[in-house]
């Protein structure tokens, strides 16, 4: 038993793996499961010294993680942290897009969405994933091997309706995630031929500083959280709606998208999975 978790533990030893949105988050728990596995790190972030912080702790000073600058809404910033990397470790093997925004500034404070949030969402949470992808592609097709993991939410899956008087300021986020997994199944179509797969992860809910600010916009918005803090918000919103009775963490994300960056999933593309507890179920 102790040889087969080693064996898994260790299932991406010698892979180079870049991850945007990677100082916090979502972002930082893949990481720290990519290379409890074994992978090396490219911490991409648009806030350069919270990526090299992030990559020093999870990883320790040495040559097994890097932090790097990227405003993903830049392909010209993507492109230079891809020369930085490939330059530093000489290959990438895994690209993890999970850069996003869930609103425009401000968000938190209004009821309903506004040009702001529908240009925020798709810059950062379409765009930028197309952008990230693309700066690693023609590098993966080369080589006749890579894997590509976006990250969505299952908030792409299914709409989720106005209730509770929130109003429509998350209908742009769930736009956008809904374009990031039919943006994984085209790419997956296009490179499958090149040995390269794409697939995406839907998160469901996870106590991170985004969620922490949507918990507050309902504190503000939705009758049925009035006067309540954002914890208490976010431990209801867990008993009411997820099967499994627990809130996802960043880490069990990771787990997904190692398991699509890894040997197991070599015949997998094209698939959305989501992790959620059964929030979602399709």
């Amino acid at each position: 038993m102790s040889g087969a978790g080693a064996v898994v533990s260790r299932q991406l030893e010698g892979r180079v793996a870049l991850v945007t949105g990677a100082a916090s988050g979502i972002g930082r728990g893949i990481a720290e499961v990519l290379h409890s596995r074994g992978a090396s790190l490219v911490l991409v972030d648009i806030n350069k010294q919270a990526a090299e912080s992030a990559a020093n702790e999870i990883a320790g000073e040495g040559s097994a993680a890097i932090g790097l600058f990227a405003d993903v809404t830049d392909p010209s910033t993507l492109a230079s942290a891809v020369d930085s990397a490939l330059e530093r470790f000489g290959e990438i093997d895994i690209c993890v897009a999970n850069a996003g925004v869930i609103g425009g500034p401000g968000f938190t404070e209004r009821r309903d969405y506004n040009d702001d949030d529908w240009d925020a969402t798709h810059s950062v949470n379409v765009r930028g994933v197309v952008n990230t992808n693309d700066a690693v592609r023609p590098h993966m097709i080369e080589k006749g091997r890579g894997r590509i993991i976006n990250i969505a939410s299952h908030g792409g899956r299914t709409p989720r309706g106005a209730d509770g008087g929130i109003g429509s300021v998350q209908v742009p986020y769930g736009v956008s995630k809904a374009g990031v997994i039919q943006w994984t199944m085209h790419l997956a179509l296009q490179i499958a031929k090149h040995g390269v797969t794409v697939n995406v992860v839907c998160p469901g809910t996870l106590w991170t500083p985004m969620w922490e600010r949507i918990a507050q916009m309902r504190s503000l918005y939705d009758s049925r959280y009035e006067g309540m803090e954002p914890n208490d918000i976010f431990d209801a919103q867990i008993k009411g709606s997820i099967p499994l009775g627990r809130p996802q963490t960043p880490t069990d994300i990771g787990d997904a998208v190692a398991f699509f960056a890894s040997d197991d999933a070599r015949v997998i593309t094209g698939q959305a999975l989501n992790v959620n507890g059964g929030a979602i179920m399709n």
